[in-house]
């Protein structure tokens, strides 16, 4: 939210009380034994006794939960009662220091210092990592703010409430992630809402908001709030990033990593690591469509089109039309279209393949599931006690009430059904139009902060039914909506893009601002959801779409099977559906890591090479693991401009060496820049066939560049994710 006008006026309807001195502080201890610093800031400077009086006083909280990370806590009225959702947040035991002298009092988590100023007239809080600056809240940062009425001179009662802060930024500080935002690569000068959103890949909405965003200076910043938090990001005021919510107090955490991957490293221990996908998933998916018409006779055909042409199929999904129309969702095949529901799914899993069926929380009227679920209260309600209804999707329509442990069982027993028939991943649709006006949860959740936190709780219940029915490590899900700690339900997808050049850059930006935002695994709808692409666009985002690190050829009203477009879609849908496969002893070693550390796969230019400057702002390619560049081409031309960092890098597809700054190049349906890096030693496994085998079975190792006397290991996993094979490769 804007509070200025420009940079001195406030604007007229608002009533700001800013932190400005440091009245005194204290150290704290929780019943566990934690250390905090509370230190007590005036709204105006006290110079006198009477100045105590008739002002606010803003109470800031520092705390640790975890090494190098340090928790600010804003308040202004301590007697306001709380109401969740919270973010979950996995905590350490840490000793902080506090140190104080004439002028300052720090709090230190490990190399991280919040160090305040004490000094009359001069309220700031600097924020250093080895004695360095990196950001500091100062003059007209901290704050809280009520919005007058319209009557001159008067206050809104309380309930209006605003707190807000900023934080300085660098001469060429670039602000990242913020969730999968399609708007430009950089955010600075955007003004970002966390408003979870269904509005496609075109708008500034956004299906997947994480209040969290990282710098190129080190560090990144989590805004501790699950409501509609506001982000400013050099745009009211050019030199800070400014967050608001609303209420009476605010809490964020400044995270020192050191480097881009450190900064995630520390925020995914916090918010959750990412559960690691089964092997199987990494394989092409094809899907139904949405309002195709099909049955077991059309989705064979196209199981049987796609191993007659050799092009390897890993996962089939039937979208929504599985279910009858008007009672989505009652998880009952449709008894015209599919009559023997179980047979077919044994068939299709004699052939190899698995099975994903689209879901979604809402709860048609005419489902037979609505009368069961309002009688039992498993719906979400009105504050007088109806049901909440909405003719918007469904006619009819209700929404589980995801804060009801019944409900969720209840829920999750309908779709164990489905999952012992045979189906064997979910696609967790919808999760962003979840109302705020005249709803009650029955848990008393805040309606304002569980709009975004639904899906949490949503995706999380249904990926812990997959993890019980399927076992540990055979989980997945194919996501739409998030928010902050959802990383650890892999995995998601974009959402529903255009059949353009244009949207596969917004597509492939998005993604690059989820690497950002901890999220390990993310996929898109290949050649995109809405219309119908041309032959060049579906090809061209094939070789993308095979190049992430999950792969789903899906669209709206038309199939997406590739001899609909034309024979060459045909042979590129093969070669680079054989190549990921080949590919996979390399992915899925990248897999463990993102699991493992946080780090994912799809990296930004910048978090592999932070010390290269031309990296800073790439947002048209990126590194697949550490290993290999992809550029994809965005132009019917077949042209692409790159960025190659330092070295001489080798094109595994042509064979090609190139070398460190820019190219522009062109390049046939057939190929891309697919450069693997210097120094490095690629692992190839021998089979073309599928994604889940065995990767030591005819494994190659492709050293390219190893200086002489280095050694590069390698370590090769099983499809469980355990190394069973370690190499060393000598330059």
């Amino acid at each position: 939210m804007k509070f200025t006008n420009g940079y001195w006026h406030i604007k007229p309807e608002m009533d700001p009380h800013f932190a400005t001195q440091y009245l005194e502080s204290a150290v704290l201890t929780d019943p566990s034994g934690k250390k905090s610093l509370n230190v007590l800031a005036a709204t105006k400077p006290i110079r006198g006794r009477g100045d105590t009086l008739n002002s606010a006083t803003l109470d800031v909280t520092f705390s640790a939960p975890r090494e190098n990370i340090i928790r600010v806590r804003i308040s202004h009225f301590a007697g306001v009662r709380e109401k969740g959702p919270f973010f979950e947040t996995f905590e350490e035991t840490v000793s902080p220091a506090i140190s104080e002298t004439p002028s300052t009092i720090s709090f230190t988590s490990g190399a991280l210092e919040a160090r305040v100023h004490k000094e009359a007239g001069q309220w700031q809080v600097d924020f250093l990592a080895d004695g360095k600056l990196l950001t500091f809240s100062g003059y007209h940062g901290m704050a809280h703010i009520l919005k007058k009425t319209a009557v001159t001179g008067s206050i809104v009662p309380p309930g209006d409430p605003y707190m807000t802060e900023s934080l300085m930024l660098d001469v060429g500080e670039y602000i990242y992630g913020l969730g999968e935002r399609f708007t430009p690569y950089i955010k600075n000068g955007q003004e970002v809402t966390m408003w979870n959103a269904d509005g496609g890949t075109a708008s500034e909405l956004a299906y997947k908001n994480i209040p969290f965003y990282m710098t190129n200076r080190g560090y990144g910043v989590f805004v501790e709030e699950s409501s509609d938090v506001s982000f400013e990001v050099a745009s009211e005021k050019v030199e800070r990033v400014q967050f608001s919510v609303s209420g009476e107090s605010l809490t964020y955490d400044i995270i020192y990593g050191g480097t881009p991957k450190g900064i995630l490293e520390l925020y995914t221990a916090l918010t959750g690591r990412p559960a690691l996908p089964p092997a199987w998933s990494f394989g092409l998916w094809l899907s139904t469509s949405f309002t195709t018409n099909y049955d077991e006779a059309t989705v064979s055909s196209f199981i049987d089109g796609m191993a007659e042409r050799d092009i390897p199929l890993s996962v089939f999904h039937f979208d929504c039309f599985w279910m009858r129309g008007f009672r989505w969702c009652d998880f009952k095949w449709d008894p015209d279209t599919f009559p023997d529901p179980e047979g077919m799914l044994k068939r299709y899993h004699d052939k190899g393949l698995h099975i994903c069926c689209w879901i979604n929380p809402y709860i048609g009227q005419r489902s037979e599931l609505f009368a069961e679920g309002a009688e039992k209260g498993y719906l979400l309600k009105k504050a007088n006690g109806d049901v909440w209804q909405t003719d918007m999707w469904q006619a009819g329509m209700g929404i589980l009430d995801v804060t009801n442990p019944a409900a969720r069982d209840w829920y999750a027993g309908k779709l164990r059904d489905l999952l012992r028939m045979g189906v064997d991943a979910l696609k967790t649709d919808f999760g962003e139009r979840i109302p705020v006006k005249d709803v009650a949860y029955f848990d008393g959740s805040d309606r304002l902060k569980m709009h975004n936190y639904y899906t949490f709780l949503y995706n999380q219940m249904v990926f812990n039914l997959l993890k019980e029915e399927r076992g540990e490590g055979e989980a997945v899900l194919f996501a739409r909506s998030a928010t902050a700690g959802s990383q650890q339900f892999p995995l998601h997808w974009g959402g529903d893009n255009s059949a353009s050049y244009i949207s596969m850059a917004e597509t492939l930006r998005a993604g690059l601002s989820m690497s950002h935002s901890g999220f390990g695994f993310w996929s898109h709808d290949i050649s995109g959801f809405e219309q119908t692409a041309p032959a060049d666009v579906y090809k061209r985002w094939i070789a993308f779409g095979l190049l992430s690190s999950h792969s789903r050829l899906h669209g709206s009203s038309s199939y997406r099977v590739p001899w609909l477009f034309d024979e060459e879609s045909v042979k590129v849908a093969r070669k680079f559906s054989r190549l990921k496969n080949r590919l996979m002893p390399y992915l899925y070693q990248k897999a463990v890591e993102a699991h493992e550390t946080g780090v994912p796969m799809m990296r930004p230019m910048m978090l592999e090479f932070p010390e290269d400057p031309a990296c800073e702002t790439l947002d048209r390619q990126y590194m697949l693991g550490d290993k290999l560049l992809v550029a994809p081409v965005f132009a019917s031309s077949g042209e692409v401009t790159y960025y190659v960092p330092e070295g001489t890098w080798l094109n595994i597809l042509t064979g090609e060496k190139v070398s460190q700054g820019w190219h522009k190049d062109t390049f046939d349906f057939m190929s891309l820049p697919l450069l693997q890096r210097p120094g490095t030693v690629l692992p190839l496994g021998g089979c073309e066939e599928r994604p889940d085998y065995d990767y030591t079975d005819g494994l190659e190792l492709q050293a390219w560049e190893v200086p002489e006397g280095a050694e590069v290991v390698v370590k090769i996993p099983d499809i469980k994710g355990n190394t069973v094979m370690t190499k060393v490769v000598k330059g």
